[in-house]
């Protein structure tokens, strides 16, 4: 059953099964695997998938539904260099909010080479490399400022206003609830700012779990803490690679967010709750 689901889950859910090899699952590497398994008539399409997983799990798709933080949760409630203007004209910043921006981008796509990942524990060293590379000010109370800043619920809103009504409704339904999320230490406290932190049976987050996306391992630890095998979880986020190739590396199902699902309310209908 678990093999066969996650054959069915990469075939007619992953469009880039056709184009790209499948890393670390049930032993499937290559694209000849691919191939013999494409070749198998199993289901004529992406509803006849679901109806089948719906009889197999109890009237659900999936059995957990993992979600991403940042960008799919949450979203910063003023743009990122707006902040970092504001903030830092007081500790001297002259840069206009295009040239931090820039900076920023070019700091945050660079390898970060002082730890395996860039999310230690609470993210200091990280983050201070990035404030300084990305305004030229060194300040350490413009950073504790701007750090802090971004644990408050000023600093951050919910994306869906209706995410507090399904995931209770997910929840009714018996559908575990984690979020997976390449962060530091202060996305519990930030949770609880936004009274969301209850919603969800577990957190993997990247600073405790020691690894980030798109590795799958932090994908299968989530799935270990709410006790399901992850052909059974579904995960949703905003970034293709690290949401989607990610979690189906995992051997988990994965729904790009503004593309495959646009609310939390069509995530759960689509799982096979009502809200």
């Amino acid at each position: 059953m678990a093999t066969q689901l996650t054959k069915l889950t990469r075939i007619i859910t992953s469009s880039s099964a056709r184009t790209r090899p499948i890393w670390g699952c049930h032993g499937y590497s290559s694209s000849s695997a691919v191939a013999s398994v494409e070749s198998e008539p199993l289901f004529s399409g992406l509803k006849d998938y679901e109806e089948y997983r719906k009889r197999m799990n109890g009237g659900v798709t999936h059995k957990a539904l993992l979600v991403d933080a940042v960008g799919t949760l949450v979203v910063p409630s003023q743009p990122m260099a707006q902040i970092y203007r504001q903030i830092g004209e007081k500790y001297g910043v002259k840069l206009n909010e295009d040239e931090i921006l820039m900076r920023y981008r070019r700091a945050y796509e660079q390898p970060w080479g002082r730890s395996r990942i860039r999310y230690v524990d609470d993210g200091r060293p990280f983050w201070q490399h990035i404030v300084s590379s990305s305004t030229g000010c060194s300040d350490s109370q413009y950073f504790e400022e701007l750090y802090n800043y971004y644990t408050t619920d000023k600093a951050w809103h919910l994306c869906d206003p209706n995410a507090e009504k399904v995931f209770k409704a997910l929840k009714k339904a018996g559908v575990k609830l984690a979020i997976v999320s390449n962060f530091d230490t202060r996305l519990r406290p930030l949770l609880r700012a936004l009274n969301c932190d209850h919603w969800f049976d577990a957190l993997a987050v990247s600073a405790e779990v020691a690894a980030e996306k798109p590795n799958p391992m932090i994908f299968l630890k989530a799935c270990e803490l709410l006790g399901v095998e992850a052909e059974d979880a579904v995960h949703v986020g905003d970034d293709r690679r690290n949401d989607i190739w990610g979690a189906r590396d995992a051997g988990c199902d994965a729904w790009l967010w503004g593309s495959d699902v646009h609310s939390f309310k069509e995530i759960a209908e689509r799982i096979g709750v009502e809200v």
